[in-house]
């Protein structure tokens, strides 16, 4: 196709298919140096107007687009993303920390999602009929989306939602995290080539520019990935012009991507029996994970993605010596490096109580528990108020499944964790989300609901 995107430059942002400089500009930081990165654009009141009115006028040719040419546009749009794929996983380690192997995971990843959603027609179904009506249930797109993007996985989760959004008639506008908006940018320049003007849009800016979006009367709905105490504010912002929405909210594999994957494993409860072996193996593995820059060979934790949260995650470690919690492995600050790097830790059997265990830490640190009672240890693996993933591990497979069965998150898996897949709905139980993406159920939600009479006879 001949789609090639210059990672070194950033022109604007991407309103109807042209980059459109601002007047102001701001530059995310690399994380493994503490470098300034290139700058990028900050959208103004007035472009989010702009983006919307083009998003709106668009939405109504695209929405009656054939599903087929939809479908098509984004093979395409895949395969430019594709062609790009090395300069854009160097870019997103340098701007996410990640190390590189997790980078190429991640566009591979998305590639796998575009290409799935292009097959995911959703159909017309038959409610019911006789001979003298037919009702069916249809499904057409709502218009505007607006899908705000973390800084963890910012490829994936943004085109984990560009994908669904677009193959059900709806057109997009992206806000890409203030600490990693450079992929997000680069992917709306790849667009330009390939979808129609208004169709699919990014803009970059701050927290400001998320309260601009979200409470924009001619956005339809909000699809946003984050934490709780954001998606608690966005619900509240949408709210205003009764604007449906998603949340992905964070809940808590453990020290992949740093520990900064919501559906990582938050805690380990260990039967009693099994536990000490458990412990001492998990450490010995520990001992051979690398801390270090994502360009490194063999690096599996990189650089905690910012300095907002690498503040917090020092906090958390800090409390290892104030509440006195036993480690097993120790862990720490790297203080004496330019980026935000911290190796992991475990904490041997803290109380149930600490804070290790009631709060996501979103670093590389993971507390272990003994359990003896099956009902006891199901209640304590459900005492909390997130609920995205989780696992439980067994040999005999019938009673893994009956415990997993009782665990109240909206992914749980025999003998595997954080398995996800395009046609799998993905969301979370309690304070972890609102509704879910992904799957025929995801897309469902990107799409209204309309009962369809036809009365046989005519009048």
């Amino acid at each position: 196709m001949g789609v090639k995107v210059d990672i070194t430059t950033y022109p604007g942002n991407i309103i109807n298919v042209k980059p459109v400089p601002t007047a102001t500009t701001g530059r995310s930081v690399n994380p493994s140096t503490g470098k300034a990165l290139f700058e990028v654009p900050v959208a103004t009141q007035q472009d989010v107007d702009t983006a919307v009115k083009y998003a709106r006028d668009a939405v109504k040719t695209w929405s009656r687009t054939a599903f087929s040419e939809r479908a098509n546009l984004l093979l395409a749009f895949a395969d430019a993303i594709e062609e790009n794929h090395e300069d854009m996983e160097k870019l997103l380690v340098q701007e996410q920390g990640k190390p590189l192997s997790l980078a190429e995971t991640e566009f591979d990843m998305t590639l796998i999602w575009l290409r799935a959603f292009a097959t995911m027609d959703i159909k017309d179904e038959v409610l019911g009929e006789n001979d003298e009506r037919i009702v069916y249930q249809t499904f057409p797109p709502p218009g505007v989306f607006c899908g705000i993007v973390p800084w963890n996985w910012p490829v994936l989760l943004g085109m984990g939602k560009l994908g669904p959004a677009l193959i059900t008639g709806n057109t997009l506008i992206i806000k890409p995290s203030p600490f990693t908006p450079y992929c997000d940018l680069k992917l709306g320049e790849i667009g330009m080539s390939i979808f129609p003007p208004g169709v699919f849009q990014v803009l970059s800016g701050g927290d400001d520019l998320g309260l601009m979006l979200t409470e924009h009367p001619d956005i339809d709905k909000i699809s946003f990935t984050g934490s709780i105490l954001t998606g608690k504010k966005v619900m509240k912002s949408c709210a205003k012009t009764l604007k449906r929405v998603t949340l992905e909210l964070r809940a808590a594999l453990n020290f992949l991507n740093s520990g900064q994957i919501c559906m990582l494993v938050k805690r380990f409860y260990v039967h009693e029996k099994i536990y000490d072996q458990f412990r001492d193996e998990m450490v010995e593995f520990t001992k051979t994970i690398k801390t270090g820059d994502g360009f490194e060979l063999g690096i599996t934790v990189g650089p905690i993605q910012n300095s907002m949260q690498y503040d917090k995650v020092k906090d958390m470690y800090s409390e290892i010596g104030k509440c006195s919690w036993k480690t097993a492995f120790e862990g720490g600050v790297k203080e004496a490096t330019n980026g935000f790097f911290i190796t992991p830790a475990i904490i041997d059997n803290p109380p149930e109580d600490s804070r290790i265990v009631t709060e996501e830490p979103f670093g590389p640190i993971v507390p272990l528990l003994k359990w003896s009672n099956e009902d006891d240890a199901i209640k304590r693996a459900n005492n909390s108020k997130t609920g995205l993933g989780a696992s439980a591990w067994c040999k005999d497979l019938k009673r893994g499944e009956r415990i997993a069965r009782q665990l109240s998150a909206g992914s749980v898996l025999v003998n595997s964790h954080f398995d996800v897949a395009p046609n799998v709905p993905f969301g979370g139980h309690k304070w972890s989300g609102i509704g879910s993406e992904w799957g025929t159920t995801g897309l469902k939600s990107y799409c209204n609901s309309r009962s369809l009479w036809v009365w046989k006879n005519a009048m």
